[in-house]
């Protein structure tokens, strides 16, 4: 015990102090908040300086529906949800160009305009003709026509012109139909489990985004870590000097250990970090008044919780760098662990791949199947129990599961690292591995 303790303290503070560590624990927090807040800052920022409103319209149907549709998109620019968000001033909204036309002039007005487009004298332009009113259906060509913002206000803004005109031949005056059709929702979502009210259901959702990759970047990295060090103690002949004073069983847990204490240590500031640095975006959002973000609050972390994302962590860790470690062994250089790492890996990307599908639907058949497989249920189960209530029954399955596999990879592991570790020459077959793990 003595012995894989001294392992362990070598392990943990040699990773520890580097700068490394230091360096990637210290801005880690700081370069995800980069990441999530900086897409979404300029997403903001090209809505309010979208020069949509400044298309050509030519209109076929001869029901001023072209007029309509242009001061509908002027008015999204000062009633839409960025409209009121400080920071740069938003670009001047240029009056769309609207052509009145018979539908027999209708080809001759889209070559002329495409011309126009072409030598980028106009941004695009939008036809209404007869299929308008009565098949709902528009065409819309332009330099921006791969931007799905700006063609889905030109859609919103169609539509609804379509609808108040529809309400004004029924009889309704042009405002009482221009009031009706401009009704914007802005709709909050709270989940409702067995305790109660839990919070935002956006806000959960992306919680259990955050736990699920960062899980699945610690597992990935230390357990890499692992084969690294394995790997580099290999190709030293440091193994053969200290496996005459040590077992190569105590070795290899006191390497897993001591590099898992690393990745928790790293993991629980990083959470820390996470809470605060969401608190703190939360409430700026609140004050800056953006949209759905007045009813917003963090969701609370229980005290089960927080202990079933540490076990969590734990087993998909010692799962995968026990794995990661018989890789290691088996190889006598860092190109040959590359190939031979791909199997482990592969297994891991497959659950992040199914992270989206799982956020959509975390009570369906796949989410339960992949949160109780081992291999996946590292990183899918923290998943679902953060973005809505798990049946008790399903997350004690799914640790003993990942326990279980954890006993047969150390078990297996264990007996490639024996053999492997002190072996030269070219890779091992499957057949010889499986020599390795009978007579180890």
């Amino acid at each position: 015990m003595g012995k894989l303790w001294v392992i362990i303290k070598r392990e943990y503070l040699e990773r520890v102090r580097s700068k490394w560590f230091i360096f990637m624990t210290i801005f880690g927090p700081v370069f995800f908040a980069v990441v999530m807040v900086l897409p979404g800052y300029l997403t903001v920022r090209g809505m309010r300086n979208t020069q949509v409103a400044s298309i050509h319209i030519l209109d076929a149907t001869g029901t001023g529906l072209g007029q309509r549709v242009a001061d509908r998109m002027l008015a999204q620019r000062a009633t839409g949800p960025f409209a009121n968000l400080p920071g740069a001033e938003q670009a001047p909204a240029i009056p769309s160009i609207v052509q009145n036309l018979a539908p027999e002039a209708l080809a001759q007005a889209e070559s002329v305009t495409t011309q126009l487009v072409m030598r980028k004298d106009a941004l695009g332009y939008l036809v209404l003709d007869s299929a308008t009113l009565s098949a709902h259906k528009a065409r819309y060509a332009g330099r921006n026509a791969s931007s799905l913002a700006q063609m889905n206000l030109i859609e919103t803004a169609v539509r609804q012109s379509i609808m108040a005109a529809r309400l004004q031949d029924a009889g309704i005056s042009a405002a009482r139909a221009d009031s009706l059709t401009r009704v914007r929702v802005d709709m909050t979502t709270e989940r409702i489990d067995e305790k109660g009210r839990g919070g935002s259901g956006l806000v959960s959702a992306i919680f259990g985004f955050v736990i699920a990759f960062l899980l699945y970047m610690m597992i990935m990295l230390y357990g890499q870590n692992v084969l690294r060090g394995v790997l580099e103690e290999k190709m030293t002949r440091v193994a053969e000097v200290v496996m005459a004073s040590v077992k190569p069983d105590t070795l290899l847990a006191g390497k897993i250990l001591g590099v898992g204490a690393v990745g928790l240590t790293q993991q629980i500031i990083w959470f820390g970090s996470a809470a605060v640095l969401g608190t703190y975006g939360a409430m700026m959002g609140k004050a800056m008044g953006a949209p759905g973000m007045q009813n917003v609050s963090m969701p609370t972390i229980s005290l089960p919780l927080l202990f079933a994302l540490i076990f969590f962590f734990l087993f998909g860790y010692v799962l995968y760098s026990s794995l990661f470690a018989a890789v290691g062994a088996m190889v006598g250089s860092q190109e040959e662990a590359q190939q031979a790492a791909q199997p482990v890996v592969l297994l891991l990307v497959a659950s992040i791949l199914l992270v989206q599908p799982i956020m959509f639907n975390p009570t369906g058949t796949l989410a339960v199947v992949m949160s109780i497989i081992p291999f996946t249920a590292p990183v899918i189960m923290p998943l679902r129990m953060s973005a809505t209530q798990v049946p008790p029954l399903e997350i004690a399955a799914s640790l003993a599961g990942v326990a279980l596999a954890c006993w047969g990879a150390i078990w297996v592991s264990a007996r490639i690292y024996r053999v492997g570790l002190l072996m030269t020459g070219k890779r091992p077959s499957l057949k010889e591995l499986m020599r390795w793990i009978r007579y180890a």
